[in-house]
């Protein structure tokens, strides 16, 4: 059976000005002109766009469902606009839903008047003895109720911890794990889901999850890996090993796609865990966290480039940059760069990155998986960044244009639930970077969300991530009224720098997000 879309925009570079796209068994077809398209397919199924555009669907490159789910079915802290607020919605919560423990997310001090965060007597006046777990939007502190840090054995002896401040590092690690008990297999199963349809009905058609011990454990994952749902699940693995026999063990245990992801070197900026050379301007005399040291560094991305297995690592701050870097330095030295390049290893985030370590970096073919929304919420020289960092520091963080035009790979996601899910959001974000010069073309920041994603997911055959004969048949269609569809020539300025590229218009940045009306993902429908 083929179907023809028709009486549409087509985003194609293949055919800037295609009306019509023709899929068949799963394959886009053909792309042309409505007339030639219901003339060369007679029995086709026609689908009658009326003027909607068409476009290759978008990948988030890092994302965790289950925490996103809970975040949709949970507390959201995200609005949070004081400490005050805060405690308010933890206390309404509490009453709509009476019974059981408190899975709680999104909360940021740095955007509050006082600047102060929830404290264990803030948590215990509102729930009593029930356990609470508030993590800090970054997912790199929390703070808990005295009921749940009574589940925690050892807790008290764990790096990172306090009794009244926010818990992090081991501590974070110990009380994460125990609010994680608390949450059936229903809620679970329930939140995935959730968070699945909800990627779906932004025309993303294949997520990137980034799974760990420290994250959600095995049974989470396994269960992942069990879902039935029309949107790709590209899994990795966080945990780290010191032979090739070991990350081969490891993948097949888990079916990842690599042993990357959140394989944590450091935490965050905002819960001052990231590892930095000088310390944090408001906390002098710290200097983040180390997870993973140089040594274990290097033999991780040594035993995975041997077994030919996709390495990566969680890294933000310039000092765990720095021995990223390094650890890659002594592994092209001893195995090559081919034999680097050919694994495709990642960086996720990728905060802090000089020139020199950029040009490295790019010469091998290590992939940076980045948010772009990070600059947004906590950019410029007001915000979290130049808070913890001061405002000359802050803005190097997030150099997206440093790294491509050192030749690094770009492939963009959310970190949901640390941001949100949608796809032109982290596009805006991009084009938009508050540090000048640091920003993409709408064009490159559009290509980091399809084709650059699949690239990082290990899908290199030119083709996942755009729409052209042969490619698979993954697009969504967006509502007309709301896209910029018979744009004059500056807003095609606006998505190619060289007017001779003939790439058609897309949505004006400058206006809200697009409606999605169908997101199809290798010829199925999963959405609308």
């Amino acid at each position: 059976m083929t179907t023809l879309l028709v009486n549409g925009r087509v985003h194609s570079p293949a055919m800037p000005d295609a009306t019509a796209l023709a899929v068949r068994d799963g394959v886009i077809a053909w792309l042309g002109s409505d007339d030639v398209g219901r003339s060369q397919f007679p029995e086709a199924q026609v689908i009658e766009l009326e003027g909607a555009f068409v476009a290759p669907a978008f990948v988030d490159c890092h994302i965790h469902l289950t925490a996103t789910g809970l975040t949709f079915s949970g507390l959201d802290l995200r609005p949070a606009a004081s400490l005050q607020h805060c405690l308010k919605l933890l206390a309404d919560h509490a009453r709509s839903h009476p019974d059981g423990p408190i899975w709680a997310h999104g909360w940021d001090e740095s955007d509050w008047s006082d600047r102060t965060p929830p404290s264990t007597d803030d948590i215990d006046a509102v729930v009593g003895d029930r356990p609470a777990y508030l993590a800090r939007v970054d997912v790199h502190s929390a703070a808990a109720s005295t009921a749940l840090r009574a589940l925690c054995p050892g807790l008290v002896d764990a790096t990172g911890y306090d009794p009244q401040r926010p818990l992090t590092s081991d501590a974070h690690h110990l009380a994460r794990a125990a609010a994680r008990i608390g949450v059936t297999a229903r809620q679970r199963d329930k939140a995935r889901t959730a968070a699945l349809n909800a990627v779906a009905a932004h025309g993303i058609v294949a997520v990137h999850e980034c799974a760990g011990p420290d994250i959600g454990g095995l049974d989470d994952w396994d269960e992942i890996r069990a879902l039935d749902h029309g949107v790709e699940v590209v899994g990795y693995w966080g945990e780290a090993v010191t032979t090739a026999d070991q990350a081969r063990a490891l993948i097949e245990r888990t079916g990842a796609r690599g042993l990357a992801g959140d394989l944590f070197v450091d935490g965050a900026v905002g819960s001052r865990t990231a590892w930095l050379q000088q310390p944090y301007t408001d906390a002098p005399g710290c200097v983040g966290n180390t997870y993973l040291d140089p040594d274990a560094i290097a033999a991780h991305l040594q035993a995975c480039t041997e077994a030919g297995i996709t390495a990566g690592f969680h890294v933000i701050g310039d000092a765990a940059v720095t021995a990223v870097v390094d650890a890659f330095e002594s592994v092209v030295a001893s195995s090559g760069a081919p034999a680097v390049a050919r694994c495709g290893h990642r960086l996720e985030h990728l905060e802090m990155v000089t020139s020199e370590q950029a040009h490295k970096l790019g010469a091998w073919g290590v992939l940076a998986s980045m948010q772009p929304n990070f600059d947004a919420l906590w950019g410029g020289d007001t915000g979290m960044y130049a808070q913890r960092l001061g405002a000359q520091r802050a803005r190097s963080l997030n150099p997206f244009a440093l790294l491509a035009s050192q030749g690094v790979p770009l492939a963009f996601g959310s970190d949901s639930p640390v941001t949100g899910i949608d796809p032109w959001a982290t596009l805006r974000a991009a084009t938009r970077h508050q540090t000048p010069g640091s920003a993409l073309s709408a064009r490159a920041a559009f290509a980091a969300l399809t084709r650059g994603a699949w690239r990082a997911a290990g899908v290199r055959d030119g083709l996942a991530g755009t729409l052209v004969p042969g490619a698979p048949a993954s697009y969504a269609i967006w509502q007309a009224d709301e896209l910029e569809v018979s744009a004059p020539a500056d807003a095609v300025q606006r998505w190619s720098t060289d007017r001779r590229s003939r790439v058609p218009p897309l949505p004006r940045l400058d206006a809200p997000s697009p409606r999605c009306r169908q997101t199809v993902h290798r010829g199925v429908v999963i959405h609308g």
